[in-house]
């Protein structure tokens, strides 16, 4: 690789002072009274050379990385990955570059990946919190780091959050399998997690069976179990309740439950996941789906995150964008 130019590279090579380029670069030629021949053969070096600001001195100088940190759980989930290339894109609109991080789950890399970027002076932070992260989260707040949380808040961390809203998504997602594909037992597949999101969904799903007297049937299944055993989870748990609808509280559990019933020919039909995924509609049997907006969580998540950035925001926004219930 070239080596990189430098101010004092470019001002040595003109003939001019460091100054007077940094003025001009930064468009303060006209207030510094400086000519514009000057500024002119200036910019014309520049775009001749292909002069790159050192964007980390930039930083240093201005305060300000134009970047943001994104922490999600597995950014190759279909719903992280979808948001993801939405807030990409909104930042970038705004002049900011998006870094993002998979946490898995896991406590430990979820700290080191904070520090990581916080150390790195990023503008602001996006996360999806796992676990065990209150501690670091409300110590990125007491340094006046902008912080908008999203998919599942922390009861303990009092700052802006964006999630859908997962206790009616649920109880309608039930509902429809009750009413409109006359279920007559539904079971819930979720995971082992106190996340808050997951909580909200059992609670819908409660909610909704407790409605009308039928037998609530819950199977939670390990985050990091492999993947036979989970298939056979499945299978003693359709087949010993005599399931005849399932409501899965995430996209990959219903993508297991599509494989197990597979598998195992397994007599049930009647199936619906908490979020989309582009499979749903080409399967059989197909899989129904409350879908959250994720363009506008994307556009809510960027919108007060920038604003706390440029010191707009004088108040916790507290965000429940409802989600669609796609039929099939």
């Amino acid at each position: 690789m070239k080596k990189r130019l430098s101010i004092s590279d470019i001002a040595n090579n003109l003939g001019v002072s460091v100054t007077t380029v940094s003025f001009i670069l930064n468009g303060k030629a006209k207030e510094k009274r400086i000519s514009d021949a000057l500024a002119k053969r200036v910019l014309d070096y520049v775009k001749k050379v292909d002069y790159k600001p050192n964007q980390l001195a930039k930083s240093l100088r201005t305060g300000k990385s134009k970047s943001i940190g994104l922490l999600v759980e597995d950014i190759s989930n279909p719903f992280f990955a979808n948001i993801a290339d939405h807030i990409e894109k909104l930042a970038y609109d705004h002049g900011y570059h998006i870094i993002y991080c998979s946490m898995k789950n896991d406590e430990q890399r979820a700290k080191e990946l904070i520090q990581l970027f916080y150390d790195r002076q990023i503008d602001g932070f996006i996360i999806a919190p796992t676990e065990g992260l209150s501690v670091d989260i409300n110590n990125l707040l007491k340094s006046s780091v902008p912080v908008v949380l999203f998919d599942r808040p922390l009861s303990d961390v009092e700052t802006h959050t964006v999630v859908s809203e997962n206790v009616e998504g649920a109880y309608q997602g039930t509902l429809f399998l009750l009413e409109q594909k006359n279920a007559k037992r539904i079971g819930f597949v979720t995971t082992v997690s106190t996340q808050s999101q997951m909580k909200g969904r059992l609670e819908g799903y409660m909610k909704a069976v407790d409605n009308i007297g039928m037998d609530l049937l819950v199977k939670k299944i390990n985050y990091d179990q492999n993947e036979d055993d989970v298939l056979e989870q499945l299978r003693d748990f359709i087949s010993d309740n005599k399931l005849d609808g399932v409501l899965f509280a995430t996209n990959y559990l219903a993508i297991n439950g599509l494989k197990a019933i597979k598998k195992f020919d397994l007599a049930v039909d009647k199936l619906i996941s908490f979020d989309e995924n582009t499979t749903f509609g080409l399967v059989d049997p197909p899989v129904s789906a409350i879908s959250q907006n994720i363009q506008e969580i994307a556009q809510e998540v960027v919108r007060i995150l920038v604003n706390q950035i440029n010191g707009k925001s004088d108040k916790i926004e507290k965000v429940v964008i409802p989600c669609t219930l796609i039929a099939r």
